[in-house]
């Protein structure tokens, strides 16, 4: 179908395709070619039921298997991001008790929190991008594509609650479906008060700051809430909060390092982007044109775009005062100026220091890295250079203008980052110059330095932690799972493994 489609031309084209006049549709699948710049155009795959037709097809579909059955074992879940939430609605749906503790406030809060950083510079540490209610996916692009393969189950159930939490229909058949930050910040909300209504009972700004531990099991947590005593416990916490690691390892929880990711943010105009990618600056039907390129330019490490925001900001996305990182986000409508995109090299850490890192080591490492990107601007102010000059390895022009919301200072990121990331970048960058008409007059902002976990929990496929009985942990914090989809299907296969254990 032509980008500019309308639903009417859709249903004209299927009753000629087949041949008949009386029947209902729904679309199965839905993507963009763009290969042919001259010939755009929707490929859509549609189920079609009618009368008029002969042939019948049937379809089975793997669905969740949750039944009510009220049990009395009390199931403590920390962190509200999708692994967390997705795994306490589940729970609660199939009779446990169940507390989700939260260390941030509650998404309007939060929200309001983290534009007053933007404007002020006063950080919150309980409301930021990256703790508070929703996780840090609420104040993202809100991608819903996940690579993790053998969930399709869970992200139908998955999809299916967002639906009904107000999510747009098209996320159930887009080949690229986003929900937009804000969709997400009305989503969460109608998903925490599904929960409540269901019974479950949701505590905020709650911080987990111990875990009292007897003979393999967890019998009890602390919180800046108090004590909260526990049957099992679901740890959720995303891949931010290092206090709350080194915590667990002090306590006999096992992890081990890691291959990650680390880099920059690019930014470019968006109708470059489009230009580059359509032949044109804007296209009717479509919001705006993405990419997603990789490289291994210098024979060793993998280069690659992560996390592409079209029509997107660049945004402070610091856990912990005194770091500065950055992160892309965008509303549904992907209509802002710019496009933003990581770019970053793969990393693995005892290689680069050549000796064996451990998982504290690993987050000392990282931090550490965090506060010299800090400690160079005085603020969170990005460091910033032109994607040209890092190629070149020398300031050569002033930016003029950004998304970021606080603010550039010029910077030579080829020095700020470790020297084998910034040659491994610099090949990739210079790759990806020859693939999109322009790229080279971009930006690059700051340090990009969650992709994913730096170190990985040793656990069964469950979640179930080795050593402990009791002891989940899931979604990203784990090291397992990276995204919404991903990391809420994490969340939703340790559920179910708990409800598998209680019959």
């Amino acid at each position: 179908m032509p980008a500019d489609y309308s639903a009417a031309e859709l249903q004209v084209s299927i009753g000629k395709k087949l041949r008949i006049q009386n029947f209902n549709f729904q679309i199965e699948n839905k993507s963009l070619d763009a290969r042919n710049k001259s010939h755009i155009h929707w490929l859509i795959r549609v189920l079609v039921s009618s009368d008029e037709i002969k042939e019948n097809i049937q379809r089975t579909e793997k669905s969740l298997n949750i039944t009510f059955k009220k049990r009395k074992e009390k199931v403590v879940i920390v962190g509200s991001g999708p692994a967390g939430f997705f795994s306490a609605l589940i729970l609660q749906m199939a009779g446990f008790e169940t507390v989700l503790i939260e260390r941030g406030s509650e998404v309007g809060k939060r929200a309001e929190k983290i534009s007053e950083f933007e404007k002020t510079g006063q950080f919150d540490k309980l409301n930021n991008y990256a703790f508070g209610e929703g996780g840090a996916g609420t104040f993202s692009d809100g991608k819903l594509t996940s690579r993790s393969k053998h969930i399709s189950a869970e992200r139908s159930f998955i999809i299916q609650e967002y639906i009904e939490a107000g999510a747009p229909e098209e996320i159930a058949y887009l080949a690229h479906p986003h929900l937009g930050t804000d969709n997400l910040k009305l989503i969460v909300k109608n998903l925490r008060n599904k929960y409540k209504r269901l019974g479950g009972t949701m505590i905020f700004n709650a911080c987990l700051s111990d875990i009292n531990v007897k003979n393999g099991s967890v019998i009890s947590i602390e919180t800046n809430s108090g004590t909260f005593e526990i049957d099992y416990l679901i740890l959720a916490i995303g891949h931010s909060a290092f206090e709350t690691y080194r915590m667990l390892i002090s306590k006999g929880v096992k992890f081990r390092t890691k291959n990650f990711a680390l880099g920059c943010r690019m930014e470019h105009p968006q109708q470059l982007i489009n230009m580059a990618q359509w032949g044109v600056e804007q296209l009717k039907g479509v919001k705006a044109a993405e990419y997603r390129l990789t490289s291994k330019a210098d024979g060793h490490r993998q280069v690659y775009s992560f996390c592409m925001c079209p029509g997107g900001i660049v945004v402070p996305a610091t856990a912990y005062e005194g770091s500065n990182i950055v992160n892309g986000m965008s509303f549904y409508g992907r209509d802002a100026k710019y496009a933003n995109a990581a770019c970053v090299a793969t990393l693995n850490l005892s290689q680069l220091l050549q000796k064996e890192v451990d998982a504290i080591e690993s987050l000392d490492w990282l931090e550490h890295l965090e506060r010299k990107f800090y400690e160079f601007t005085g603020s969170y102010k990005a460091p910033a250079c032109h994607i040209s000059d890092f190629i070149k390895h020398k300031q050569t022009s002033r930016i003029t203008a950004s998304s970021y919301p606080l603010g550039l200072a010029e910077a030579p990121l080829w020095e700020l980052l470790p020297g084998q990331i910034s040659e491994a970048l610099k090949a990739g960058l210079l790759d990806f110059k020859g693939k999109i008409k322009g790229f080279e007059s971009g930006i690059l902002l700051g340090l990009e330095s969650k992709t994913s976990s730096s170190i990985q929990v040793l656990r069964e496929p469950s979640g179930l932690c080795e050593g402990f009985e009791n002891l989940y942990m899931l979604g990203e914090g784990s090291g397992y799972a990276g995204g919404i989809i991903s990391s809420g299907a994490d969340g939703v296969k340790g559920a179910m493994h708990l409800i598998n254990l209680k019959p």
